[in-house]
């Protein structure tokens, strides 16, 4: 049996029931496809979308330590990491425009 894999956002486990995603650490329409990716929690994908435009992440927050770094994901990380690992609800907002 695999391990469980770790979300490398908020750092909670994504268990297998989990609502999950794959997230292109460089957008796919910035030039991204086929470039590394990384396994989120899909509400920690849904953060990362809601909070940052494509160009800013291809431009500014190409890795996980950027984004960790930003204001208000750090602020969404530590509000998720008292989360259960399976926990999922709406983001508020909507995604940023491409």
């Amino acid at each position: 049996m695999s391990e469980t894999p770790i979300c490398p956002l908020c750092e909670r486990p994504i268990p297998a029931e989990a609502r999950q995603s794959l997230h292109h650490l460089v957008p796919k329409l910035k030039g991204g496809k086929g470039g590394p990716t990384v396994l989120l929690h899909q509400i920690c994908h849904n953060e990362i979308h809601a909070t940052l435009t494509e160009a800013e992440l291809a431009r500014d927050y190409a890795t996980i330590e950027a984004l960790r770094a930003h204001p208000r994901l750090a602020g969404f990380i530590r509000w998720v990491a008292k989360r259960p690992p399976g926990f999922h609800s709406k983001t508020p907002g909507g995604r940023r425009k491409r």
